[in-house]
């Protein structure tokens, strides 16, 4: 049996965030959004073609898969409804490859962090699919095609609009149809993301999407994002870093308040998370945001990091990924 070639990519934490569609199909986004790339944060995916079928399947990535040393995987268990999006982003690539339409493959795939709870799985995810399926469809494909890095962000929005993020490191901005490099002075930062709810969240953000133009302070949030995204870059681009701070903690508050005030409202705050950011608000050298999730994600500077060592050992009663630690 031949050995598979491991496909992956990143998670991104968003720090302006991507609220709203303006084309809900092709994951066209309401605003301007831009992230830090999560690089330990992965998602692996193999690709195999298969006989005696007649169409794609999915099943999960298991470790004694994987042959990729210091990696350990998440369970991982897809509902109907996330298998069919998953398989279909595959169809689509597959037609944009010009693959025989019946030609039929497995898909398997993991991440190393716990999925649909507000750690960007679904951006690692699909960027991960897309990647291996135009390596692995390029054999098949009646034409060949050299895609750029751009034209992959751009199809991997169609599936997942944040993963379009997930193909530029350690910045990326994206304002209409794909990713792009953002060029910031901050080149490496340190990550914790502290785990309070590790469940798979009741409203999915695909379904948060739509739920959120329906909040009474979105029309306002659209007349203030552009400006807000203007200011967060130039207050990086200036190392105004506690300035940042400040504008990074007003933006994750407002997505969740957008949440808690839709129709029908919904909320992935518990009580531990509403404790902790308000204790976190003290911290003026740490960037906290959050995703669509319960979980808190923390950002040093990489000059801040025996201060990110420090808060881990603070909140060693919760759960964690740190960037330095070994997953």
């Amino acid at each position: 049996m031949s050995i598979l070639k491991i496909h992956s990519a990143p998670s991104n934490i968003a720090l302006i965030k991507y609220m709203g569609k303006i084309n809900g199909q092709s994951n066209l986004p309401s605003n301007a959004s831009f992230s830090y790339t999560l690089e330990h944060l992965r998602t692996f995916v193999t690709i195999e073609s298969i006989q005696g079928v007649t169409q794609d399947l999915w099943e999960p990535l298991q470790q004694n898969q994987l042959n990729v040393a210091d990696v350990k995987l998440c369970p991982i268990e897809l509902s109907e409804k996330g298998k069919n999006k998953f398989l279909n982003h595959f169809k689509m690539i597959k037609e944009f490859m010009d693959v025989d339409p019946k030609a039929y493959f497995l898909i398997r795939s993991a991440n190393n962090f716990p999925s649909d709870c507000g750690i960007a799985s679904s951006s690692s995810s699909f960027a991960a699919l897309t990647k291996a399926a135009v390596f692995e469809l390029e054999k098949y494909a009646k034409n060949q095609k050299k895609i750029s890095l751009t034209e992959l962000s751009a199809l991997s929005r169609k599936g997942s609009g944040s993963s379009c993020r997930s193909f530029f490191s350690p910045w990326c901005q994206w304002k209409k149809e794909y990713g792009e490099e953002l060029s910031l002075p901050y080149k490496k930062l340190h990550h914790l993301v502290l785990l309070l709810d590790t469940h798979k969240k009741e409203v999915s953000s695909s379904d948060a999407h739509l739920r959120v133009v329906t909040s009474p302070i979105f029309r306002r949030r659209m007349e203030l994002i552009e400006s807000r995204f203007e200011e967060l870059v130039s207050l990086f681009e200036n190392k105004k870093w506690q300035q940042a701070v400040e504008i990074v903690r007003l933006e994750f508050e407002e997505m969740h308040a957008l949440f808690e005030t839709s129709v029908p409202a919904f909320s992935y705050r518990n009580k531990e998370t509403v404790d902790l950011t308000k204790e976190l608000a003290l911290e003026k050298d740490i960037l906290v945001t959050m995703d669509a999730g319960s979980n808190v994600h923390l950002l040093f500077r990489d000059e801040d990091f025996t201060l990110a060592k420090k808060m881990k050992n603070k909140y060693s009663s919760f759960q964690s990924i740190a960037s330095w630690c070994e997953l």
